[in-house]
């Protein structure tokens, strides 16, 4: 009987174990997919078509790339990124990166207020003025993020954001299946890489479509995933390995679902009111039932990456606060009931809705320039710290295509910078 007993827990153990072996990846997918990624990828569809889902692949192997670094770093060192650039290169650095910390989270978080609450307008048109909508949904939506990671802690927040990626997943590929345009136009688009030229703006949208594809700061936050998960072992980077692709994986059929989407349409204007506009289109498509659904595949979109941001950014002041004052021990999971998690979390759930009251385009513009420089600085921080044997020993090295890889992230980004500030 004993025997018979430990089976099935043995069983459940290992379901359990299958359905977590993937959680940080779900977590980074579904916080790093948002009104802007979908707004780019329908716009980009609805203007090149087809043509250009590989550039989708293209943007996701380069997160990708970024994000398995990250991990590797700190597998091989127990230290979070922010913690080996304070103790090697110096505290002074957290000085500089602390305020952009602080405006990236004001206007992500305007931003994915303004989308959701647009989105939910558009679902409950309660208000005559969709201005005024927006600003109430979008502090609603706030308060609720708010209250679901203040009192729910690490595992509600992981439960509720696989409802919320399981509706977009399933609601927008449904949607795409609805509207496929036909399986050679698809494989041609993905392995016969070619970009139309659209009076001239072809390559223009299609760098945004690569650059755009999952999140930016928030990839810091894998780490802080991590160690509540409990990896830190040299066998668990196979498995963050298996996980990232799995993220990155279903990052890339997202934006591919709305390229597909967009190429069906034509459709105008930027940001959440874009995706409120296509769902109009979609209806005309589709009948009442695909607006509905692509309505629900939004809303989990901006609300999973809303509640993301919400649960994450405040790791990464919280660790950057201690860092500053002089670290607790290495490896030492940030307190999530701390002050300074709980301080940051409050601010940023309150403050970004003054960006409420602000046209939804502008703070996307003052958003994708402050998130450009992102993705170069940690790419050199990569090259530089993963190329250390000292470091992070042989076994974690970057190996020659990783550099490869790493440097051409380095260039693209660096560019899509320049373009983005000037």
């Amino acid at each position: 009987m004993p025997d018979q007993d430990a089976q099935p827990a043995a069983g459940r153990q290992r379901r359990r174990s299958l359905v977590a072996m993937i959680g940080p990846g779900l977590l980074l997918a579904a916080t790093g997919v948002g009104a802007g990624d979908l707004a780019t990828g329908s716009f980009v569809g609805s203007l090149l078509g087809t043509a250009v889902l590989w550039a989708v692949i293209v943007g996701a192997v380069m997160k990708f790339v970024v994000t398995e670094g990250l991990a590797r770093w700190q597998i091989a060192t127990g230290e979070t990124l922010l913690e080996g650039v304070a103790a090697r290169a110096g505290r002074w650095v957290l000085w500089l990166f602390l305020p952009y910390l602080l405006l990236w989270s004001f206007f992500v978080g305007s931003a994915l207020m303004s989308a959701t609450g647009a989105t939910l307008h558009a679902i409950l048109p309660v208000f005559t003025d969709a201005k005024t909508g927006k600003i109430v949904f979008g502090a609603v939506a706030s308060l609720i993020g708010l209250a679901l990671v203040w009192f729910g802690g690490y595992r509600l927040f992981d439960h509720v954001m696989r409802v919320c990626i399981a509706v977009m997943f399933v609601t927008v590929v449904l949607t795409a299946i609805l509207l496929w345009p036909g399986t050679e136009a698809v494989l041609e688009g993905l392995f016969l890489p070619r970009i139309p030229d659209a009076g001239g703006e072809g390559v223009a949208w299609t760098l945004a479509l690569i650059g755009g594809i999952g999140g930016t700061l928030t990839v810091l936050c894998y780490g802080y995933w991590l160690r509540e998960e409990g990896r830190d072992t040299p066998e668990d980077l196979s498995l963050c390995r298996v996980d990232l692709m799995a993220g990155y994986g279903m990052t890339a059929i997202f934006g591919i679902a709305m390229v597909i989407i967009g190429s069906n349409v034509t459709i105008a204007g930027s940001g959440a009111q874009l995706l409120v506009t296509l769902s109009d289109r979609l209806e005309a498509e589709m009948g009442h039932a695909g607006k509905w659904l692509f309505l629900a595949g939004t809303l989990g979109a901006v609300f999973s990456s809303l509640l993301g941001v919400w649960q994450c950014v405040p790791y990464l002041f919280a660790d950057s606060w201690a860092l500053v004052r002089g670290r607790p021990a290495e490896g030492a999971k940030i307190d999530t009931a701390s002050l300074p998690y709980r301080a940051f979390l409050l601010g940023i759930a309150f403050v970004p809705m003054l960006g409420l009251f602000w046209r939804f385009r502008d703070v996307q513009m003052f958003y994708a320039v402050i998130g450009a420089w992102l993705f170069p600085a940690l790419a050199l921080i990569l090259l530089l710290f993963n190329g250390r044997s000292e470091w992070v020993g042989a076994k974690f090295l970057n190996r020659p295509l990783t550099i490869l890889a790493l440097v051409i992230v380095l260039v693209f980004f660096s560019y899509l910078g320049l373009r983005s500030s000037f």
